[in-house]
């Protein structure tokens, strides 16, 4: 496993971009740079209707949500929502399976 820089459970991004950094000799400056541009190539594509597909990792799209009722659970109030568009992310095969030995390795097979 690689030497991943953790606080708790969560990887900021700043961990992404030190990691990268350590990994290829880039700078941390340079290295943001690229994996800003990476995010916002991705956010730009799903907002203009694009679908991403980066293979062994997994797959970017956007999907719609149907108008529907729905509850405020603080008051109980009945809530409209229109019809939305969310974006969704559907793992490769390599990547769940990955996913899937690293926990069983780590938690225990139930």
């Amino acid at each position: 496993m690689s030497n991943l820089l953790i606080h708790g459970f969560t990887m900021t991004k700043a961990d992404i971009v030190d990691e990268i950094a350590k990994s290829t000799g880039l700078t941390k400056i340079e290295t943001k740079a690229v994996v800003d541009g990476v995010f916002s190539s991705i956010i730009n594509a799903i907002s203009n209707g694009r679908r991403i597909e980066l293979r062994g990792f997994g797959v970017f799209k956007h999907k719609s949500r149907k108008p529907r009722m729905a509850r405020n659970p603080r008051t109980g109030e009945l809530v409209p929502l229109e019809k939305r568009y969310v974006p969704v992310f559907k793992p490769s095969p390599d990547f769940l399976r990955k996913v899937n030995t690293a926990m069983k390795n780590k938690y225990g097979d139930d």
